[in-house]
């Protein structure tokens, strides 16, 4: 089975990464999709967090084979109908992540018949968000063991600037 699993990703975290992993482990085909809105501005270029992602993947002892990133300013059912895809992948830190899930799985499954599959986060990465990340590296703190070293990197240029 082919799934995806959708988020905007600026940046990755250490998480995400442990999501994406493990779905590669239960899953055929795993397709992590950079989902963004053109009028907002990211930290990160859709085409920046692309490169992140797959620079992360690389990184790792034992990157996994059937995984591939791709992009997306649609609705998301839309991509799934265009690419026959019938389920996704969301990471789950906390009930207020299930708040939050619920409705847009939901919502999801009705347009497009759709399933959510829901993984809970390790726990070494429960409190770990992009923007606790990134409101960290604003002011100088220490993100490293947070996010992938390209992202640290990539991180740290930015708020250099």
């Amino acid at each position: 089975m082919h799934v995806v699993c959708p988020g905007s990703f600026d940046p990755v975290t250490l998480g995400h990464l442990d999501i994406f992993t493990r779905a590669a482990s239960d899953w055929e085909q795993v397709t992590i999709l950079v989902t963004y809105n053109p009028n907002k501005n990211g930290l990160f270029t859709a085409e920046e967090r692309v490169e992140l992602i797959e620079k992360s993947l690389q990184s790792l002892p034992n990157p996994p084979q059937n995984v591939r990133v791709d992009t997306w300013d649609k609705l998301l059912v839309d991509y799934l109908t265009q690419n026959n895809i019938t389920a996704m992948v969301k990471g789950l830190r906390s009930s207020l992540d299930y708040e939050y899930e619920l409705p847009m799985a939901q919502m999801n499954q009705r347009l497009s018949g759709a399933d959510t599959y829901f993984l809970l986060t390790s726990p070494e990465y429960g409190y770990v968000s992009s923007t606790l990340c990134k409101e960290v590296a604003k002011y100088g703190g220490d993100i490293d063991g947070l996010l992938p070293e390209p992202v640290v990197e990539a991180v740290k240029a930015k708020y250099a600037k």
